[in-house]
């Protein structure tokens, strides 16, 4: 079954409209969207590694574009928009924290967003709603996409083909192992983040419980 969802994911990627659906799932997910691209541009780019520069390149201009979308959301739109939005994504009580953090580290946050699996979208609104500047802003977005989907894209450039062929071959044992990693990624962060010693993470907290 594992086999068959991965064969069809791979033909799916190879398809004539994938690069369109790449370029829109990369802008939606960084205004509104929940799922990222990331496992698109890696397959696409597992599919056809001659090719994975210019899908990471088209994954990071879509997103970037679809950023300086969230932060007109935030800027212009918040109440009527933004609001209901980080609502529908859960990320409600994530949102006095992420602004409090954008005002006292900048485009810090930006790039360490856009190049972890932090929700971006919730940087993007919130940015336009603190009215961060939006050169500042677009810069960082740059650097942060432009890190992780390069990243993919040349790895796959350069070792794509050995890359399929190991993955081709032991495709349950790497998918135990994804879960296994994403899950202690999440236990992780979740102890990193309530760890003390930090002022500018502990201020944020009281902010965002006051």
């Amino acid at each position: 079954m594992l086999r068959k969802l991965y064969d069809w994911t791979i033909d799916k990627a190879q398809h004539r409209h994938a690069e369109a659906w790449l370029a829109a799932i990369s802008f939606i997910e960084s205004s509104f969207f929940p799922i990222p691209p990331h496992p698109l541009l890696g397959l696409m780019c597992l599919a056809n590694p001659r090719r994975a520069i210019r899908y990471a390149l088209i994954c990071t201009i879509a997103s970037v574009v679809g950023g300086l979308f969230g932060y007109a959301i935030g800027y212009f739109l918040y109440e009527a928009v933004g609001k209901a939005l980080i609502g529908a994504l859960g990320l409600t009580e994530s949102f006095p924290v992420a602004a409090c953090y954008l005002r006292e580290r900048d485009w810090e946050v930006i790039v360490i967003a856009g190049a972890t699996p932090v929700p971006f979208k919730l940087l993007t609104i919130t940015s336009g709603f603190i009215e961060m500047n939006l050169v500042t802003f677009t810069l960082a977005a740059i650097a942060g996409r432009g890190f992780i989907f390069m990243t993919v894209g040349i790895l796959f450039r350069l070792f794509g083909a050995p890359i399929k062929a190991f993955i081709d071959r032991y495709l349950g044992m790497l998918t135990t192992a994804f879960v296994l990693l994403l899950v202690g990624g999440f236990v992780v962060a979740s102890y990193v983040g309530s760890s003390e010693g930090d002022p500018v993470r502990d201020q944020c907290q009281i902010a965002a419980s006051a």
